[in-house]
């Protein structure tokens, strides 16, 4: 393989190490996230190399947060030994794609905790 020309043709991204991660679109207090195959060190004025999916953090009106995924694609490029962000291999954990990521557990253990907090102050007041 010939070496990349010191130029800056774009050959050296051809080699460079991908990452999966979130790109936030939307609008002010609305945000809305693309699951994108870039390069590892993009610049916010380059472009993506593949749209793999989206995800609405903003609950709807049965309260569900919206996620869409291409596996298939997925798939392809972690076998090409793209990275993978931490949110999105939350979304991944909680789609079934990957185990279920640590901090999704840290996250309902804290919930389940506050649930248990509220609930005894009610008590104790209702019973005062």
């Amino acid at each position: 393989m010939p070496l990349p020309p010191a130029t800056g043709t774009g050959r050296y991204y051809a080699i460079a190490a991908k990452s999966i991660r979130l790109i936030r679109h939307g609008c002010t207090n609305r945000p809305f996230f693309h699951i994108s195959v870039t390069h590892r060190r993009r610049l916010n004025s380059q472009p993506v190399i593949e749209q793999l999916g989206s995800y609405d953090p903003m609950p709807n009106m049965n309260n569900e947060k919206l996620v869409a995924l291409n596996l298939d694609r997925i798939k392809h490029w972690l076998g090409k030994g793209a990275h993978v962000s931490p949110p999105v291999a939350e979304l991944l954990g909680l789609s079934g794609f990957f185990p279920i990521h640590p901090r999704s557990y840290m996250t309902a253990w804290r919930n389940r905790r506050t649930e248990r907090e509220n609930q005894a102050k009610e008590k104790a007041e209702g019973s005062s």
